[in-house]
């Protein structure tokens, strides 16, 4: 996949470009029927697929403390990479671009500069000042333009919308298995190994690797889970504690956990959690001791979810962002 995150990088239009545009934030299997599209209809009349996004998120900017990404900009790159798509276009998105018509950004950017064919969008996509690029403003200019706009309609699983909305705030509520069925794969949180108290270790029996989290991002509901963590090729499974160590009295949110079978020194290193299943919330424990008996029956019980879902979890858990 080529990727260009300029549009002075584009110095002629594509050929026979099938083109889709959105933010694409979490690249769920909404999003994934859009790219599926495209890459299908490039195919079969011999053209290239194109996705457009922008970066950062159009709500980054207009509205900072307005909304958590589900993924990153190097995660969506991949997953847009993994679905086949030929060509990624990242527009910088400023107050500037906001301020550009529809009918500007339709002649200038997605005929103009990409060469635009045929427009694939989801069905309640809009851009453009005051959101004037709607459906109908689409398929007008595409009769006037000739190129024709393919609409694809909105999907549920399990009578839920599949949405980066709905899927925030299932993240937030802790509803990982729910969040799993709409984004098609399990919900991910990762980060460099920090290295904390070691107190999981010394004090409690259950060494950890601790993330520092920041409440700016999306972050999970605080509690522990059932996890499987992603670290060099290989997948191991684990149990994680989301939130801010109460019984100890601290106040950083982190994400700590503790890897199964595993004993390597991975502080530095960069890791991938999956974030399975919600257990239980966060508390505080009058005594160390009666952490210690929570942990131990908090493993039993992940190791138990882990075992009984097989091999099924590892298809959407593959170390793919490494790569």
């Amino acid at each position: 996949m080529e990727i260009y995150t300029d549009l002075k990088q584009i110095h002629q239009p594509f050929s026979n470009a099938f083109v889709t545009i959105g933010n694409f934030d979490g690249v769920h299997l909404g999003h994934q029927m859009l790219f599926s599209e495209v890459v299908n209809k490039a195919y079969n009349q011999g053209g290239v697929s194109v996705a457009v996004t922008f970066d950062p998120h159009p709500l980054k900017v207009l509205r900072p403390d307005g909304i958590r990404l589900i993924s990153t900009t190097e995660q969506k790159i991949n997953l847009i990479r993994m679905a086949g798509i030929d060509h990624l276009v990242i527009i910088p998105f400023t107050r500037e671009l906001a301020a550009t018509t529809a009918a500007d950004f339709v002649d200038n950017v997605l005929v103009g500069t990409i060469g635009l064919k045929e427009l694939v969008v989801g069905y309640d996509y809009a851009f453009g000042k005051g959101r004037q690029g709607n459906i109908d403003f689409l398929k007008a200019r595409g009769r006037e333009l000739g190129f024709p706009v393919t609409v694809v309609e909105a999907h549920y699983e399990n009578g839920m919308l599949v949405s980066s909305t709905k899927i925030r705030e299932l993240v937030t509520e802790g509803r990982m298995v729910d969040a799993r069925r709409l984004l098609g794969r399990c919900y991910q949180i990762h980060g460099e190994v920090q290295r904390g108290r070691q107190r999981g270790g010394r004090e409690l029996g259950f060494p950890t690797a601790n993330l520092k989290l920041s409440e700016e991002d999306l972050c999970p509901k605080t509690g522990v889970y059932v996890t499987q963590v992603v670290y060099g090729g290989k997948i191991f499974g684990g149990v994680s504690n989301i939130g801010y160590n109460p019984t100890f009295g601290e106040n950083k949110l982190v994400a700590e956990t503790h890897i199964f079978d595993f004993n390597s020194d991975i502080y530095g290193h960069p890791i991938k959690i999956n974030l399975l299943r919600y257990l239980r919330g966060e508390k505080k424990f009058d005594t160390v001791a009666d952490l210690v008996a929570q942990i131990r029956l908090d493993i039993a019980t992940a190791r138990q979810v882990l075992l009984e879902a097989g091999n099924e979890p590892l298809f959407s858990c593959e170390d793919r962002w490494s790569k």
